[in-house]
């Protein structure tokens, strides 16, 4: 176990944990945090199992965790590690399960005090709209050929289904297409797990939410990204679903044999991986991506949705409904990504478990209207909490592999959060505080409760304070969809 002896602070919110403190870590780990945040990661595996990630082939200057760090399978949620892209190794464990699960911002040009003679109606229209709940199949039925095209094409393939402006693929990572993704890769199982479920939420700690911009930090930055004080906006929070699960599923088990193949000796048979280059890192890699573009392609079509909700409640009443994407992020992903290391361009692959990419201005992948300001990084709270827009910076680039936090981070287990609160007693304070709730399960409502998260304004202020996101705006929520 670790102690607070072993953890050492390099910095105003930098602690480190030096590689001579466990067995085998070929690398540093490192943690952006407060003390707060060091405390509660004490009181689970989660700096355990940083540690074992730093012991992973060809992992590169240090393993990483951002402030929103908690125990999960294999890597913590909240990990980052970079391996070098010829001699290291893919961890599916390094991406998760729901892969490609991410946040989408929309905005519209709307007050919040013009929506809110219409709100129990917005939320009840967006939760019709919006199918959510476990194992729930959506609007759409696909034949196992129309999978595949998803697989392939992503939000292209919303888009030449009339179900995307060409404006929303340039708002969103990777333009909605990872482009290596091969259907071939992906199992039938998964596959036909994944055939009713575009367009759907799902449920965990995925959510729609309508949002007011509670407040600005940098001006000129919100009105590039066009934020302003009082507007209504929307988030969609969601992955792959059962596909991606599926196909995390299917690699871990195929992993077993790859890692006796290669003699691979591993502190945790959770930490399951490959080597980069081996034809079973790239078939993992292919797969991985095929389940980002179908997430992508999901987040597409549940814009769509939303913006129908609007439309049916908004349209003749309030000008300006119409909803814009911001940004789409991912935050379960691994990636093969140049970055500068010691003075050389090497390429690696960038492990993001539960954190985001918080790219620089100038990055060539910013959209090229947020060249100059950098990639937009959106940090969602919990229900009845704020919620953050950042952008990336160049301390990132330099410091954190150009990764940033991707929520609040779970300072208690669902079971743990039912204990403390009933899911019909959270629905009524919310809505007694002024947030309209629409759930299809009272229980799930109760593990997503905003005592189960850690305090995201602290968690933020580490990440803003340590330069590799800076604060552009703080949203908070007025009506909420789980599943």
């Amino acid at each position: 176990m670790v102690s607070r002896q072993n953890i050492r602070q390099i910095g105003a919110y930098l602690y480190e944990i030096d590689a001579s403190c466990g067995p085998d870590m070929r690398v540093p780990a490192r943690i952006y945090a407060d003390e707060s945040i060091i405390d509660a990661a004490l009181h689970d595996r989660s700096l355990e199992q940083l540690i074992n990630t730093a012991t992973l082939p060809g992992s590169l200057c240090y393993a990483l965790a951002m402030p929103d760090i908690h125990q999960g399978y294999g890597f913590p949620i909240g990990g980052v590690l970079a391996t070098d892209a010829r001699t290291g190794v893919v961890s599916p464990g390094g991406v998760g399960f729901d892969i490609n699960c991410g946040v989408r911002l929309l905005a519209s040009e709307m007050e919040a005090d013009e929506v809110q003679p219409y709100l129990s109606q917005l939320a009840t229209s967006l939760y019709q709209h919006i199918p959510s709940g476990v194992g729930v199949g959506g609007f759409l039925k696909l034949s196992t050929a129309e999978v595949d095209e998803v697989l392939a094409r992503g939000a292209r393939w919303a888009l030449d289904k009339g179900m995307a402006l060409p404006a929303d693929l340039a708002h969103t990572e990777e333009l909605g297409r990872m482009a290596s993704a091969r259907a071939d890769k992906v199992s039938g199982r998964a596959k036909q797990r994944g055939r009713d479920q575009v367009g759907t939420l799902g449920a965990g700690n995925h959510f729609a939410e309508i949002d007011i911009v509670d407040e600005i930090f940098d001006d000129t930055i919100a009105q590039v990204l066009g934020l302003f004080p009082g507007q209504v906006v929307l988030q969609i929070h969601c992955g792959s679903r059962g596909l991606g699960h599926q196909v995390c599923t299917d690699y871990v088990q195929a992993f077993q044999g790859a890692v006796k193949k290669y003699g691979l000796t591993l502190p945790d048979r959770q930490l399951v991986c490959a080597p980069v280059a081996s034809p079973a890192g790239q078939d993992y890699l292919a797969a991985m991506a095929a389940a980002a573009n179908y997430a992508w392609a999901n987040r597409q079509v549940l814009t769509h949705q939303a913006r129908q909700a609007f439309a049916q409640v908004l349209a003749g009443h309030v000008r300006g409904y119409e909803l814009r994407l911001v940004y789409d992020i991912a935050h379960n992903m691994a990636k093969l990504e140049t970055h500068t290391i010691e003075g050389q361009s090497v390429q690696v692959c960038v492990h993001r478990k539960g954190a985001t990419r918080a790219f620089a201005p100038g990055h060539p992948a910013v959209p090229a209207d947020y060249a100059h300001v950098g990639q937009p990084v959106l940090v969602p709270g919990s229900m009845g909490t704020a919620s953050y827009v950042l952008v990336g910076t160049a301390g990132a680039m330099r410091h954190s592999f150009g990764s940033s936090c991707h929520g609040a981070g779970r300072r208690l287990s669902r079971k743990a959060a039912k204990r403390q609160i009933r899911g019909q007693e959270l629905k009524q304070r919310l809505q007694q505080s002024g947030i309209e709730v629409r759930t299809s399960s009272l229980r799930g409502l109760a593990e997503e409760a905003p005592m189960a998260y850690k305090d995201v304004n602290s968690v933020v202020e580490v990440v803003h304070n340590a330069n590799i996101a800076r604060k552009v705006a703080r949203l908070r929520p007025l009506a909420v969809v789980k599943g």
